[in-house]
């Protein structure tokens, strides 16, 4: 047996050398600069070694690997921006030359001469998945476990290194046009239709198929170095091809509203790629990946949605020195959608939960939100019935607070409403054990204000969730002014056990989330008002990057809370703090029309009994004069939406409220969708340029009004040409250590 410090590898009786991937500290394999150089040193190895008649990859892990470490990822963008520095004619050639490296290693594995088998355990995702491709045969275990992806596009790039071009010559170009551009995951069987995998067999055969195959003269030759290869379907020029590719891109720009490079270079690789020899196809792909890396969107997405987002869910944000706490059982207060479905994500977790509400009724009512959660679970195959089984066990329905005395954690969950809310601080408080940590889940309600209730606000925090619960990854942490750390150590525990990434922010109306999202929507009111068309203000939005139209997402968080917000926000700040066409708008919807979102079938849009979608209601642009469709620029609207989202950020900012960028960038992208391609509010001012932003937001400002207006944070920093992930540097503290 030979031991490196990632991999050993250990050749049997039959001359097949078993190479087991096992990085020594971490919880998944993944790239590294060190990887690669022990996967090229094992490679000479075997081609070395007479014995070895063949070579099996597999994971000492419960996951085959999840591709590229983010320590390389970001050490791409560091060499180039410093080889820029040095000398800008040759910064591209050399990042050319760096991502070079792992197609050539996985070049260098397909061509050696010995056959290879990848035996995937469990997740392959990314640079892992294109490795296997360059092995002559894969096999994947048939566990629940295996999910094989291509995901790069979500993070802004694409797959480098031999992936748009392998797989493009095993599957049908659709299908692989798709996977690819799409990111999506695909099961150890699904991966088997599209000729991806080999054989899929039960995960105790895993290793004793992958071995067969060599043992049964598997071709140490890929498909397209044999002579006379053909790409499935024929490759470009085809009657089917030809029906296909003028197609693709239209598909694509509808899908994206070419927004994204990475997704658009994919289809250039594939199409350029399949024209040429394997070789050439394979340095196009590193040309159009060295180009996609070096533009805005490449470095945004990368940071926020690959690099922030790890550093955040593995609690960026924690207090040091504050043991992790083990959570043995957690109460939820409020059996309602919101806290049945609070229930069921604990549940899911392994955590025993006990949900209480007024009367036994209520609660077990609760409970079957959790019941018809399983049951769906169960019939897409996510969950087999003896697991539903015991994660509905974990969840005790009560109407006793007395049954909260055993808790580490309770979530509260009722409805928004001081009074209410009050009475059950009090109630739960006076069973909860000392050291425990009370909850809140509030949208809207200040944590301040509502510890003021509690008789130990130390251990008060506001935990915001968003709906659905069991979808949305993302949850807001709200400091109150008395928050302990122990409380924040707590929750964040909390939200890492039940798998959503945390934003931790400080106290304000609306925290941060929502204050964005009102911004859109109100945006949207000030168009309708304007006359623009509806359909156009909805498309806007779209092409702009967000995933659902401005009204469309009203109707979805509700008109009626809508108005309950304007007019809570009129009571407690004045008049003048309300647009009143606003607040008219939403009043004839709600009170005149009885159009109060989804929830009861009207709203901006009409929503007919399925099959039949949803469409915008005809009446909504007789409410105002209408603007013809060919005199309004959407180049401006898609800006104001932006924009006005990345003022309100910005503002939060400067108010203290969110006090890292990574969790504004992170917070937008999750909460509510804010253009990924931007790399999240923050990212969208930054990439820009300050400067370019602050005059983009005076010229808004001089035609749509003050709300477009500068804030003086952003005039200073555009004024000593600062960022905010320079000036609000999020790791200005370890640096200062080291």
């Amino acid at each position: 047996m030979t031991t490196y410090t990632n991999f050993t590898v250990e050749t049997d009786a039959d001359g097949i050398a078993l190479v087991t991937w096992d990085m020594p500290g971490k919880s998944m394999n993944v790239f590294t600069s060190e990887v690669m150089d022990e996967l090229n040193a094992i490679i000479d190895q075997t081609v070395a070694d007479s014995a070895v008649k063949g070579v099996v990859i597999t994971s000492g892990k419960s996951s085959f690997s999840g591709g590229a470490d983010l320590s390389m990822i970001k050490a791409m963008f560091t060499f180039y921006n410093e080889e820029k520095v040095k000398d800008p004619s040759t910064a591209a050639q050399k990042l050319f030359d760096l991502v070079g490296r792992m197609t050539g290693l996985f070049r260098k594995l397909e061509t050696s001469g010995k056959p290879w088998v990848s035996a995937i355990n469990g997740t392959c995702m990314g640079g892992a998945l294109e490795m296997s491709l360059a092995c002559h045969g894969r096999v994947a275990s048939n566990a629940k476990s295996v999910k094989i992806a291509l995901p790069e596009v979500k993070v802004g790039i694409f797959p480098g290194a031999g992936g748009t071009q392998r797989v493009a010559r095993l599957a049908d170009a659709q299908s692989a046009l798709q996977m690819m551009t799409t990111g999506q995951s695909l099961t150890a069987s699904r991966a088997k239709a599209m000729n991806l995998i080999h054989q899929v067999v039960e995960p105790d055969q895993l290793i004793s198929a992958a071995k067969q195959m060599i043992k049964d003269g598997l071709k140490p030759i890929a498909p397209w170095d044999e002579k006379g290869f053909k790409a499935p379907g024929g490759g470009i020029w085809t009657p089917a091809a030809a029906q296909l590719w003028p197609a693709a891109p239209a598909i694509l720009r509808r899908e994206t509203a070419g927004n994204y490079p990475g997704a658009l270079a994919i289809l250039k690789c594939v199409y350029e790629g399949l024209q040429v020899p394997f070789d050439t196809a394979l340095k196009i792909e590193q040309r159009y990946f060295t180009q996609v890396l070096q533009t805005t969107e490449a470095f945004s997405m990368i940071r926020s949605l690959f690099i922030s987002m790890q550093e955040l869910g593995k609690g960026a944000r924690r207090p040091a020195g504050i043991a992790k706490t083990e959570l043995k059982k957690v109460g939820v207060v409020g059996a309602g959608f919101m806290g049945a479905s609070i229930a069921y994500v604990t549940a899911a977790a392994g955590i025993p939960v006990t949900l209480v509400d007024r009367d036994i009724e209520a609660a077990t009512k609760g409970k079957s939100v959790s019941e018809g959660l399983v049951k769906d679970s169960v019939g897409k195959g996510r969950l087999t019935q003896d697991e539903g089984a015991a994660l509905l066990a974990r969840i005790t329905p009560s109407a006793e607070y007395a049954d909260l005395a055993d808790v580490n954690l309770v979530i509260e969950a009722v409805f928004e409403d001081r009074d209410v809310k009050k009475a059950v601080i009090e109630a739960v408080e006076a069973v909860l054990p000392e050291g425990a940590i009370f909850a809140s889940n509030t949208s809207t309600l200040p944590i301040s204000g509502l510890a003021k209730n509690s008789k130990r606000p130390v251990d008060f925090i506001g935990v915001h969730f968003f709906s659905p619960v069991e979808k949305m990854m993302l949850t807001e942490v709200i400091l109150g002014k008395e928050t302990g750390d122990k409380a924040l150590a707590v929750a964040l525990d909390y939200v890492a056990a039940i798998r959503k990434t945390p934003i931790v922010v400080n106290d304000t109306r609306g925290f941060f989330v929502n204050r964005c999202v009102f911004r859109y929507i109100h945006e949207a009111y000030d168009m309708l008002i304007e006359g623009v068309p509806p359909a156009m203000i909805e498309n806007a939005a779209k092409m702009a990057g967000m995933p659902v139209g401005p009204l469309s997402l009203n109707d979805e968080v509700a008109i009626d809370l809508s108005q309950k917000i304007l007019k809570a926000t009129v009571a407690d700040l004045g008049e003048a703090a309300v647009d009143p066409r606003h607040l008219a708008l939403i009043n004839r919807m709600v009170d005149e029309l009885d159009r109060r979102g989804r929830k009861n079938g009207k709203g901006f849009y009409d929503y007919p009994a399925k099959p039949a979608k949803k469409s915008l209601w005809p009446e909504l642009k007789t409410f105002y004069p209408q603007k013809k469709a060919d005199e309004i620029d959407v180049e401006v609207l898609k800006q104001r939406f932006l924009v006005t989202i990345a003022l309100e950020a910005a503002r939060t900012i400067e108010e203290g409220i969110v006090t890292d960028p990574r969790e504004a960038d992170v917070g937008s992208i999750l909460g509510f969708g804010f253009a990924p391609y931007t790399g999240g509010v923050l990212s969208y001012i930054d990439g820009m340029g300050v400067q370019s932003f602050v005059a983009l937001s005076e010229k808004l400002a001089s035609l749509y009004g003050p709300h477009f207006k500068p804030t003086a944070l952003l005039k200073e920093m555009a004024a000593n040409g600062q960022t905010f992930y320079g000036r609000f540097d999020p790791y200005a503290g370890a640096k200062a250590a080291a």
